[in-house]
């Protein structure tokens, strides 16, 4: 993680997400932003006043290096399980450095391998976290780039709410919270 901040010169149009609300945004190119956090590929970004997502595909208009996320296609149209959790696994908490998986917020995961589509429900650490919806847009992107994927949707639950039980071991370590 990286609190250090550096100011950029964008070097191509570069989608991203307002936070917290998670609406798409486009900062053009030419544009000077100021880069406040990096974690876990992704980059937030403060461009005219506004706190913006970008995800690490993206990663190279802000000079920094881009994200890529490989995935070997089964070559068979259906869609890996085990590569759509190696695919949230890359998605990590604004605040904890520690991916949503190993934090315990991923519930429940359904492919529907007919129509491509890959549901998932997870929750926040807080239900009244303000960067749900760019944790949600975060989630959907990096699904979508598992072989075959053609959607991704994720449902925010609070039932049953979240507690630090639910991290792996070695989130519980990481962040101190293992007693």
């Amino acid at each position: 993680m990286s609190q250090e901040r550096s100011i950029i010169n964008v070097a191509r149009d570069c989608p991203g997400r307002l936070v917290p609300v998670g609406d798409p945004v486009t900062i053009p190119a030419g544009s000077f932003v100021t880069i406040v956090q990096s974690l876990g590929g992704n980059y937030t970004v403060v461009h005219q006043g506004n706190m913006v997502r970008v995800d690490g595909v993206d990663a190279d208009a802000l000079g920094q290096k881009k994200l890529e996320l490989n995935f070997t296609d089964p070559g068979d149209g259906r869609i890996d399980e085990d590569q759509v959790w190696q695919a949230l696994e890359t998605v990590y908490d604004p605040e904890i450095p520690v991916n949503l998986r190993s934090l315990g917020l991923i519930y429940h995961l359904d492919i529907d391998q007919g129509s491509g589509r890959v549901d998932i429900q997870m929750t926040l650490t807080a239900p009244g976290c303000g960067m749900g919806p760019v944790l949600v847009g975060d989630v959907e992107q990096r699904v979508k780039q598992v072989p075959n994927v053609k959607s991704a949707h994720v449902e925010l639950v609070f039932d049953p709410p979240w507690s630090r039980e639910m991290m792996s071991e070695e989130a519980q370590l990481e962040t101190g919270m293992f007693f």
